[in-house]
């Protein structure tokens, strides 16, 4: 494991070089770019887009998909990449994550190869920004009443969209968004759900920015404001209608969540080992009472047996046999865990853990919120709980 920290389980022998190598690879660059600055971004509330260039040439952009400069990675090794960007934050990863999974991969697989050649080339070099506009102020847990609407300006003609989407990562720096909305189909009267893409420089369109954040400090979040902006037909992305669209985009990125958080969670145990290691009180360091071991081993165990699971659902979404519903496991357990060995690491530097200098108190702020967006908590229990009972406990 790309780590100085001793852990029992270990997924090394079951990664073949390349994996290795991407894994030490973004290790290094996180410790190296990442690190000596996030802190200071953190309590600034500023993201260092100084480095999405940087991003770019280290492959994580796009890092899965095929062409168009990206890097072809196989999903265990993206994966891995994502416990690094997490293990310096999660705002970082987020970033990655909506560059990639949200907006890259929607393009890539529904969209036509004229929007693949204007799009994807620039963001995978980090040149060009998107962000993925599906949550609204009144529609969160339920995308289907969504208000956002396209409406198209006769047979062929021009799309007009209004509405409103909230907590967007991104928006404010974006240069295309990603606009799921409702409109009608001509000859039909129910209407369906579209993407679109909205360019920067659409009359009508605006982004602010999201204030008083406690949470994702160093992620840029703000929305994306729609009044009567005009696009063409050809900015619809038109390989997917319906909820699947989004949904499908979503499952991407909550996979790279479910290893992500492992990040989080490795950098809070690493962090408390340590401290527990040199704090003596009693004449013996921490480390050496009963109840602090105990807190150690429940945070090495859960923190192993969840690397084996992302190893698992990434093998299995190599072959191309992963469901949605694994990734709701994925995602949900891995977050409870890594949110409860955060706490947990918190309490072990007492009130050194609050301090922003041992980095603690900064993921476990991080990891609520990731507990909550692409789906939460208790919406992947209910996905879970019918996949096994064939029930559904939705409204």
């Amino acid at each position: 494991m790309a780590s100085d920290t001793p852990y029992l389980l270990s997924i090394d022998h079951l990664l073949d070089e390349d994996e290795s190598l991407v894994w030490s690879n973004a290790r290094e660059f996180t410790q190296r770019r990442l690190m000596p600055v996030i802190e200071k971004h953190y309590e600034d509330g500023t993201f260092p887009a100084e480095l999405i260039a940087e991003f770019g040439e280290m492959g994580f952009l796009g890092a899965t998909l095929t062409g168009y400069g990206c890097a072809e990675m196989n999903p265990v090794a993206y994966g891995l990449t994502m416990i690094e960007l997490e293990r310096a934050d999660s705002g970082i990863r987020s970033f990655c994550s909506v560059q990639s999974a949200l907006v890259m991969w929607p393009i890539h697989t529904y969209g036509t190869d004229e929007q693949k050649e204007r799009w994807l080339p620039g963001m995978a070099k980090g040149e060009l920004i998107g962000c993925f506009g599906l949550t609204e102020p009144n529609a969160g847990s339920d995308p289907g009443s969504m208000r956002t609407h396209a409406k198209q300006d006769g047979p062929g003609g021009d799309y007009v969209i209004s509405g409103q989407k909230f907590w967007i990562t991104n928006s404010p720096i974006a240069h295309v968004c990603i606009v799921w909305a409702k409109t009608l189909d001509h000859g039909s009267d129910t209407p369906v759900i579209r993407g679109f893409l909205v360019p920067r420089d659409s009359k009508g369109l605006s982004t602010p920015i999201t204030k008083g954040k406690l949470s994702m400090r160093a992620s840029v979040t703000g929305e994306i404001v729609l009044d009567e902006v005009r696009v063409p037909a050809s900015a619809m992305l038109p390989g997917v209608q319906g909820l699947k669209g989004p949904l499908s985009c979503l499952t991407q990125a909550r996979y790279g969540i479910g290893w992500g958080v492992l990040g989080a969670a490795m950098d809070c145990y690493e962090r408390a080992r340590r401290y527990c290691m040199d704090r003596v009180q009693f004449d013996k360091p921490l480390a050496q009472f009963q109840l602090t071991q105990h807190k150690l081993v429940e945070q090495h165990n859960a923190i192993c047996k969840g690397l084996l699971l992302a190893y698992h659902f990434g093998r299995l979404k190599q072959h191309g046999k992963l469901s949605p519903v694994q990734v709701s496991v994925l995602k949900r357990d891995n977050v409870e865990m890594a949110r409860d060995v955060a706490r947990t690491a918190r309490s072990m530097l007492g009130g050194n853990g609050i301090m922003g200098e041992f980095h603690i108190m900064r993921h476990m702020a991080n990891l609520e919120t990731v507990y909550t967006y692409e789906g939460t908590h208790e919406i992947h229990t209910l996905s879970i709980g019918r996949a096994l009972t064939g029930l559904s406990a939705f409204a």
